[in-house]
Order: C-alpha cells, then structure tokens, then sequence
C-alpha cells in the first residue's frame, strides 16, 4: 500500500524526496509556462500575431522598442472583446477555439490551448484593451506579477490591443540570456514575415523605436511572396500549384542559380502555419538533389493545404512541430510535386530569365512567357539510347540515321522534309541542315534540302512557334555554343549541357530496369587492382543493370566487352575504373539504391562531350533541341548552369547603342 505523502514533513532542510507534495502557485505555473512558450520577444510576438488573424484581423500594426525586450504592442483590426472575456483570456487553459478532444483533432485556428496570454502576463507588464463593433466602448486592464485589475471602461476603436512591456523583468534570470536589441529585433522581424506571407490578405505594419521598417498592403499569396523575397528571387523563381485528392501543395521555389549558404530563405506552411518538419524539409531537399551545388540551399515560399484530421499540431510547445496521419504519402507527395516544378521545361523571359512553363505543375511562369515551346512542336526524345544529341555528338546522325552510310537515308529525310514542309516548315530544319553536311548526300537531295534552308532563311526571326534556345551560330573556345533565338542570344555550356542530358536518359534506363548495351568490337583491356577484380566478378549482375559486361582475361587484365549505349563514345577504361570504384567503396547494394543517382551522374559526366570537341551546326542545334526535351536541362548534376540568356537590350546596353 502507498502511504500518505501529505504525512511527512516539510522542512525545507529535508531533501526533495521527503518533503511534503503542495500545489504550485498560479503565478509559478504559468512562469513555468513561459518558460517552454516565452523564451525571447520573438515567441511572444508569435502568440499575439496568431491571436490577432484567428480574430479575422484584416489589418495588424506591430511596434516594438529596443527588440521588443522593452515593448511589443500589436494593434488589429478583429472581432474584439467583452469585457467577461478580457478576464478570462488572461486565465490559463482559457480559449475560444476548441472545446472538446474533437476540436483538438482537428484544429483549423493557429492557437487553442488558452496558454500563451496567461504566460505573457507572468513575465511582464501586459495592458490589454479591446473592443467590439457592437459595444459602446473599449473595455481595458492590466497584469502585474500575477494579479490582474478589473476591466475599465477605455477609448479604442473595434479590435484589440496588446501592450507587453519590459519581458522578463520579474525572472532575472531568463533576462539575463537575451541577446543585444538587434539581435533580438531580427528574431521579431522573422516572425513577422512569416505571419505576413501566410496571411496576404492582411495588411502588416512592423515599425521598431518609432520608425516604420516593413509595410504590407493585402494582396494575393504570389504577390506578397515575391515582395517579401525580393526582386532576385522572383527572377529565379517557379510556380507550383499541384494537387491530388485533399492534399495541395502551391507556392515558389527558387531554381538552384539562386542557391543560398544558410536557410533563411525556406518558408514552409502547413494550413497557414509555418513548421519546421524534418519529414518534409527531407523531401524538399530530396527535390533539389539532382539539381543543387554541393552544400548550397534553395529558397521557397511553400503551402501545403490539407484537411486538419490529416496533421496533428499538438506536438510542440511552439507548435513549429507537427505529424501527419499518412507521413510516407505527404512525403511523397511534396517530393514530386515539388520535382516535377523543377524539372518543367522553361520558358525565356523577356528580360532573360528562365522560368517554368509548358508543365502541368505551373499554373503559370512568375512573369507572363515571352516566347513558350509550342505543344506541337517536335522534340528528341528523352528517353531513347539513340537519336537525338546522342546520335550525333556520340558519333551517329543526329536524327538516328548512321553517319557515314547510305545516302539513300538522308534522300529519303529530305524528300519527307519536301512533302511536309508547307505545313510545318521547321520541323523538318535540322533534318536538311544535315543533310547538307553530310557527304554521303547525293546532289538531288542537296537541292532539296538548300531549298528548303534557303526557304527557311526567308522566315523573320521572331515569328511564332521559333524553338526557345533558337538556333546555333556557331562554337567558341571549343567550350560554348552559341545561339540565336527571338530574344536574342543565347549562350549554352556543351559539356554541362550534355551531361544533363545523358543523367536523365540513364535514370530513365534504370527506371526501366535495365541500361541499354553495345558490344565493342574490339574490347578494352586494362591492367586492374585486386580490388577491382574482386569488384568486377561481385558485381557482375550490377554492371549488367548499368550496361557493362566485364570479364577477366588474365589474373591482373579485365576486358570490358560491352559498354551503355548512351556512353559509346566515352573513355570506357576511366569509366570502367569509376564504376567500379562507386562499387567497391559504397557496397552494390548501397550503389543501386541509395548512391544510385550519384554513380549515374558519373557515368554521364564521363560520357558527355568534352571540351575542345568540335561540333557540327546539326549537332549543335540537335543538342539545343534535346535541352528543350529533358528535365532539369537548366543545370547540369552539380548545380552549375547549363545556359544564359543575353537579350537585344542587354546587348545593346553593352554598346551603349541608343545613347
């Protein structure tokens, strides 16, 4: 049986365990309170905002002093209150938003726990007064170290206001740990823009020691988002607003050229409420791995809108915490709604900036497209081992056709190109320009295929439906290619851009279970480590998946008798070597799944056209076509950019032309 705590005695000598147990004061537990709510000015403001706009105000004014550690007063514009209710908003577990466990799960305000006044007031000097539309007056009172004055009758117009005056003044010792003003204004500053960019139907004034810093007129959720990100981020920003069943997921996201150091630039809201949630800030990063430099981050504004049954929000003090009812599936969810944004073919702004379009995933660019892909427009395939940039920068026709073959095969090209040209003239284009470098073309095909180049020429060079990357110009440095298109010019990286390419095509390969093969005529034989040996014959089945079949000739010689399709033209030895290295240092297993991408984007780096290599105008145009076909074409696999936009003003700019 237990005995009676209440019997020992409660000498204050006695050590813990033997003293009697009591009762807390009100005013202790809720400076405890504080203690997990109110740790800076900033977690305070936080609580009051959310008071403010659960109230349906259209229009908050925050003043602070000295970082809000001497003041922080929020006017609005909501319903207000009585003056029963002034009193009971300062008792602890006091609320208006839930009344039972079903309101709980699922709670649509962003407060409920009736908390966060009552804490406030025991750790400061808090004066609240308030006001509905249909009372004659104000009514006002005060909290002083736990005791609080009878409402008053006050002069206030409909709403609420909330003065919290010297934080921390009664409990030195939290005091003592808050940083310089500016530190903590800076704390503040966050917090009101997160609230801003949630709620942008609500007008926010910030103004810190008298002086007005941030202002916010009510607008729609991307009007204030680019506002309060700045011009920059709207330049390098893409629309997502994508939705399945009850789950939708909008917002910006910045493309990998607009990389930051730290993460001050991730917004992230679930209904409204800004979160820090590993499960989705792991899909977010997810999206970004293919595509972001090294230890670089993105920058988003983000909302996830669902049913509240669906996320729990009682899971942390500060509610910056929350769990999902299906977590594998909201994973997922923003996972690939967020990559398919990211990898949506681009359109060319008018001021030279790419962004998203022509995907179902971007309900429109952030600036209205200058220039858009046509729907009908033709395009390389991206999923092919041959065709397209492959075949001719890889050592076949650009087109699929064998370079070096029968010139019936590119007769018949320009003969098709004759019949079909007075319908789509370009499609039709790179197909004859070939056709007129190729040796192998006989003098009737020639003919027809300068006809209709010459026919080509004559079409102004900002008509409707021209490709978005344009044509190509010419090479320079053996390193860029250049290229006209209706803005102006266009300046493409070759390597990063090929390399982009061929990562996709081998993903896509893999996806499909098996990378495609071609035997080499003459195997490559090399003199191999133990360790690659003992590699090669482990993992036989894993180089057949990727593409390679291996075999040793001798103790110390492997021969590599088969290597991908789409890297044919590679350096099969140092590829060879690289794989196996990925391999033996990662485990197969860990190679094919979780390093999976990170051993395809080798490959592609080794496979993709190097520097110096001197490329034909087909193959060039065949690389800008493919670019245009392949997701994430904007950046090769490190993040780097793959091309620029030079327009006429900023070419004439350079010139000083209309000067």
């Amino acid at each position: 049986m237990f005995s009676s705590a209440t019997s020992l005695p409660s000498d204050p000598s006695l050590p813990n365990a033997a003293r009697s147990i009591r009762l807390l004061p009100d005013l202790l537990i809720s400076q405890i309170a504080a203690g997990e709510v109110v740790e800076r000015p900033a977690a305070a403001l936080k609580e009051l905002l959310e008071n403010s706009l659960d109230a349906g105000a259209r229009e908050v004014r925050v003043d602070l002093e000295e970082g809000g550690i001497r003041l922080i007063r929020i006017a609005d514009d909501g319903v207000g209150m009585v003056s029963d209710d002034l009193l009971l908003a300062l008792t602890r577990h006091a609320t208006s938003k839930i009344t039972s466990l079903e309101d709980l799960e699922r709670v649509a305000s962003l407060g409920f726990r009736g908390e966060a006044l009552a804490s406030i007031a025991a750790v400061s000097r808090l004066t609240l007064t308030s006001r509905r539309q249909d009372a004659a007056h104000a009514w006002k009172l005060g909290a002083l170290d736990g005791r609080v004055s009878s409402p008053e009758p006050a002069a206030l117009a409909v709403g609420t206001v909330v003065e919290v005056r010297d934080l921390f003044f009664n409990t030195p010792a939290r005091r003592k740990f808050l940083k310089t003003p500016a530190t903590e204004y800076a704390h503040c500053d966050d917090v009101f823009t997160r609230m801003a960019l949630a709620y942008p139907g609500c007008a926010f004034t910030l103004a810190h020691n008298s002086k007005v810093s941030r202002r916010y007129a009510p607008s729609d959720w991307q009007a204030r988002a680019l506002s309060v990100m700045g011009e920059d981020f709207a330049e390098a920003a893409r629309i997502l607003d994508e939705q399945a069943g009850p789950l939708r997921l909008m917002g910006l996201a910045s493309l990998p050229a607009y990389s930051r150091a730290g993460r001050d630039a991730q917004y992230l809201f679930v209904n409204g409420r800004f979160v820090r949630d590993k499960l989705l800030t792991h899909a977010v990063r997810e999206a970004y791995r293919d595509i972001l430099h090294h230890d670089r981050h993105p920058a988003y504004v983000l909302f996830l809108e669902m049913p509240p049954e669906l996320v729990d929000v009682n899971v942390h003090p500060a509610k910056t915490e929350v769990r999902f009812r299906e977590a594998r599936g909201m994973h997922q969810f923003v996972f690939h709604a967020l990559q398919k944004a990211l990898g949506a073919r681009q359109t060319i702004q008018g001021d030279g900036a790419a962004q998203a379009g022509g995907a179902s995933t971007a309900s429109q660019s952030v600036a209205d497209a200058g220039l858009d892909i046509p729907e009908d427009q033709p395009r390389a395939s991206s999923r092919g081992a041959s065709g397209g940039v492959l075949g001719g920068v890889l050592g076949g026709s650009a087109f699929g056709g064998n370079a070096g073959g029968g010139g019936s095969s590119w007769a018949g090209s320009a003969r098709q190109a004759s019949m079909s040209y007075a319908a789509e003239p370009r499609r039709y284009y790179d197909v004859v320009s070939h056709a007129l470098n190729s040796e192998s073309a006989s003098d009737v095909t020639s003919g027809v295929a300068s006809e209709l180049v010459a026919n080509y020429a004559d079409i102004p060079a900002d008509s409707a439906g021209l490709p978005p990357l344009g044509y190509a110009l010419a090479q320079l440095a053996g390193v860029y290619v250049l290229a006209q298109n209706a803005k102006g010019l266009i300046v493409v990286d070759m390597h990063a851009a090929h390399e982009r390419i061929v990562y996709e095509r081998l993903k896509t390969a893999l996806d499909d279970r098996r990378v495609p093969s071609q035997p080499l005529l003459i195997p490559v034989v090399f003199a191999a480590t133990a360790f690659e040996m003992s590699a090669a014959v482990e993992a036989g089945s894993a180089l057949a998946d990727l593409g390679f079949e291996l075999a040793a000739v001798s103790p110390t010689h492997l021969a590599v008798r088969a290597a991908p399709t789409l890297l044919r033209d590679a350096d099969i030895e140092t590829l060879a070597r690289e794989v196996l290295k990925d391999l033996r240092e990662f485990g197969i297993s860990a190679a094919m799944t979780a390093r999976r991408n990170e051993l395809l984007a080798s490959m592609a780096c080794h496979g993709a056209v190097r520097a110096n290599r001197r490329l034909t105008l087909p193959e060039m145009n065949a690389l800008l076509r493919d670019m245009e076909a392949t997701e994430r074409a904007d950046q090769c696999n490190h993040g780097r950019p793959t091309w620029f936009q030079l327009t006429m003003a900023d070419l004439d700019k350079l010139f000083m032309r209309g000067k």
